[in-house]
C-alpha cells in the first residue's frame, strides 16, 4: 500500500495538468473567436468610399484617353474610300464629289453624303456605309445611262428623263440632236423636256437609219428627209399619229410633183408645208 503522501502528490499533479489543459483550450477558443470576429468585421465606410473613388477615377481617365485617341488618331480621318458601281465616272471624281476627305469618321452623316452625291447629274443613286478602320467608308453608286447626245454649243449626254450630263466618252451609237441656231451652251444639270426625249427615241425606233435629229424651240424635233426637205414634229407628243399623217402628206406631195422646203407636223390635224417649186412650172 502506497504512502498517503505519494497519493496526494499524484492527485495534485493530475489536477494541475487538467487546469493547464483547460487554460490552453480557453486560450485557443479566444484566439479563434478573435480571428472569426476579425473576418466578419465590415470595412470602414471611409475605406469603401476611397476605393470606389479610385476605381471611378481610373475609369474616367481611361475613357478620356480613349476619346482623345479617337478624336486625334489619323486612323479615324478619311483619306480614302472603297467605291463601287462606277462606269463612266472615275473613283477619284466620286471621292471628290463626296466631300469627305480628311473628315473625322465620327462627324460624317451617310445620308448627307448620299444626298451630295445624288446632286451630281451623272449619279442616279448613291449608298454610303460608315464603319471602322481600315475600310471606314464604302460608296456604291448607280450612274445614269445616256439616251442620246444633245449638241448645243457643246456636246452633252441626256438620259431618258431629260437630265443633262457631262459627256464622258464618245458614243457613236447614240442618237444625236443638234440645235443649229442656238450657240449658248446648255448647262450640265439642266433638263430637256421629257416629251422631246421620248419623241426622239420613237423616231429612232421607227427609222433606225436616222443618226441626227434637229431641234428648234418653235418647231420642235425635225430631221432632213432624204427626198430634199426638212420635216418638223413639234414637241414629240403623239409621235405615232404624226408619223401616220406625215406618210399621207408625203404621198400627196409626190402625187402633185412638188418640192417642199419644210413640212410641219406640230399639229397632226393641221399639217402644212412650204413649196419651193412645182414640176412643170
Amino acid at each position: 500500500m502506497e504512502p498517503l503522501s505519494q497519493v496526494r502528490d499524484g492527485f495534485s499533479v493530475g489536477v494541475g495538468q487538467r487546469r493547464n489543459e483547460r487554460r490552453r483550450r480557453k486560450r485557443r477558443e479566444q484566439v479563434q473567436r478573435s480571428q472569426l470576429a476579425t473576418r466578419r468585421r465590415p470595412a470602414s465606410p471611409a475605406a469603401s468610399v476611397v476605393s470606389w473613388r479610385a476605381v471611378s477615377g481610373v475609369i474616367v481617365v481611361g475613357l478620356a484617353v480613349v476619346l482623345y485617341l479617337f478624336l486625334t488618331a489619323s486612323a479615324f480621318f478619311v483619306n480614302s474610300v472603297a467605291i463601287g458601281g462606277e462606269k463612266y465616272l472615275s473613283r477619284e471624281e466620286i471621292f471628290r464629289f463626296s466631300d469627305v476627305a480628311q473628315r473625322h469618321i465620327f462627324w460624317i452623316d451617310p445620308q448627307d453624303v448620299e444626298a451630295r452625291l445624288e446632286e451630281v447629274p451623272n449619279i442616279a443613286d448613291a449608298s454610303v456605309f460608315v464603319g471602322w478602320p481600315p475600310d471606314m467608308m464604302q460608296i456604291i453608286v448607280t450612274e445614269r445611262e445616256p439616251a442620246l447626245i444633245w449638241e448645243q454649243g457643246v456636246r452633252v449626254w441626256v438620259d431618258v428623263n431629260g437630265i443633262v450630263m457631262k459627256q464622258r466618252e464618245d458614243r457613236p451609237d447614240l442618237l444625236r440632236i443638234v440645235v443649229p441656231d442656238n450657240t449658248e451652251p446648255i448647262d450640265v444639270g439642266a433638263r430637256v423636256p421629257q416629251t422631246i426625249i421620248q419623241g426622239a427615241l420613237q423616231l429612232r425606233s421607227r427609222y433606225p437609219n436616222i443618226d441626227v435629229l434637229l431641234y428648234d424651240s418653235m418647231k420642235g424635233l425635225g430631221y432632213h428627209d432624204g427626198r430634199g426637205w426638212t420635216v418638223w414634229f413639234g414637241t414629240g407628243e403623239e409621235m405615232d399619229v404624226k408619223l401616220l399623217v406625215y406618210n399621207q402628206v408625203v404621198e400627196n406631195i409626190l402625187a402633185q410633183r412638188i418640192q417642199p422646203g419644210e413640212v410641219v407636223m406640230s399639229d397632226p390635224d393641221r399639217p402644212y408645208y412650204t413649196v419651193l417649186w412645182r414640176e412643170g412650172e
